[in-house]
């Protein structure tokens, strides 16, 4: 199983999942998604390129079950959406059009334009402040705070950019996951890391390769904050390999 993070995120945001009892009997493989917490920069910062990268290392790891949270889950998308990976697949807390994504988010993208790296830099801070209500220990709110200086904010700006491109593209990518037939669980909490458009709900509730699952409660960082609930929608999605 490939596990991919979000934006500003490494490998070990994943630590809370990867330690989930339920899952010790899986091989999970985290990867640090390129220009993001340190790690190299692309070539390329689209949604395109990422799929085309992240299906790259389906192959070298042999993964049959990707999950991917924000960012993560948006390359896994993309690979869906491109015939290059045919699932299961779990996406945490993706957007998939504009209206879904905070729009105080999608203001600091396009203020960087005018402004530079400091919106960029603001918004670091403020994610490294959201950490600190995580229910986990004060190191591993350090660890996590760390990764998302690590990220530099020119990765930031060329790659927002590009997501905010991919948002505006106009494409029904509740209507693509559907057509694409790849079993997948889209999951969000009730509050706190985004959502969907009703008319993406109803397409994807109504799809039948695709469940719709709801965190209760306002959470953000799901795998580190809800861990165990993650953890069952990961075994379903392993389950839907010998269905």
């Amino acid at each position: 199983m490939l596990l991919l993070p979000g934006g500003m995120c490494s490998a070990r945001s994943y630590l809370e999942l990867m330690q989930q009892p339920s899952l010790s009997g899986l091989r999970l493989v985290a990867a640090t998604m390129p220009g993001q917490a340190g790690a190299p920069s692309p070539d390329d910062y689209s949604h395109e390129a990422y799929g085309r990268m992240t299906a790259d290392l389906v192959a070298k790891t042999g993964a049959e079950v990707v999950v991917g949270f924000s960012l993560g889950a948006n390359a896994a998308l993309e690979m869906a959406e491109k015939n290059l990976f045919t699932g299961p697949m779990v996406l945490l807390g993706i957007s998939l059009s504009l209206p879904d994504e905070s729009a105080v988010f999608i203001n600091v993208i396009r203020l960087s334009r005018a402004l530079g790296s400091l919106p960029l830099a603001l918004m670091k801070n403020a994610a490294e402040s959201m950490v600190k209500g995580i229910p986990v220990p004060p190191e591993r709110r350090a660890e996590l705070a760390a990764d998302f200086r690590r990220t530099s904010t020119r990765d930031m700006r060329l790659g927002l950019r590009e997501y905010l491109k991919w948002l505006k593209s106009g494409e029904d990518h509740a209507a693509m996951l559907c057509r694409s037939g790849v079993p997948t669980w889209v999951v969000h909490a009730e509050k706190g890391d985004g959502g969907l458009t009703g008319a993406e709900r109803r397409t994807l509730e109504a799809c039948s390769t695709v469940k719709v699952v709801t965190v209760p409660g306002s959470v953000f960082f799901l795998p580190n904050e809800v861990p165990d609930q993650i953890a069952s929608v990961v075994n379903d999605a392993v389950g839907a390999l010998n269905a």
